[in-house]
């Protein structure tokens, strides 16, 4: 998948929010100056699809506290989710699902979906009251049966949009 560059970022950022080496990117990308890019520039992220030949997306509304799931952009499904906290708000943006961990531990349920942004995630809770509220510190906290089920779905790649 290709991943354009936004106001901002750095290589290294843009290789830490995809949990890759930042060699493994600069290979990828062999005319690349890794001390130059620029915004709108198309950077190849290897081993993710491109999140256009995946039949799935997911729109989070951090006002709603909805998670809608889709499929060919018919809606399958609707969750109910936590967002984060004042001071800790949820990234508003386009990212993707790179990776998931099943039972990560401590608070975060079941199961754990990286997004394309370091340190946030789709997850489950060991606190099912907290969903429906702004609560976490930042990530999108479901259900453990449901993130469960959501990542039954979808594969790695899927995009997700995320906004008020």
């Amino acid at each position: 998948m290709y991943h354009t560059v936004l106001p901002g970022e750095t290589l290294l950022q843009i290789s830490r929010d995809y949990r890759l080496p930042i060699a493994v990117i600069i290979g990828a990308n062999p005319t690349i100056n890794p001390d130059i890019i620029y915004v709108g520039q198309r950077i190849l992220i290897p081993g993710l699809p491109d999140p256009s030949t995946i039949p799935y997306h997911i729109d989070v509304s951090i006002n709603n506290r909805r998670l809608d799931l889709y499929r060919n952009n018919v809606l399958q499904k609707s969750y109910p989710i936590a967002v984060g906290r004042m001071l800790f708000g949820t990234p508003i943006g386009n990212f993707v699902v790179i990776n998931r961990a099943p039972n990560p531990g401590g608070p975060f349920g079941t199961m754990w979906l990286s997004l394309s942004k370091e340190h946030y995630g789709i997850h489950g809770t060991n606190d099912p009251s907290s969903i429906g509220k702004a609560v976490s510190r930042g990530c999108i906290r479901m259900h453990n049966q449901d993130v469960e089920e959501l990542a039954a779905i979808i594969p790695n790649g899927t995009a997700v949009s995320i906004h008020a």
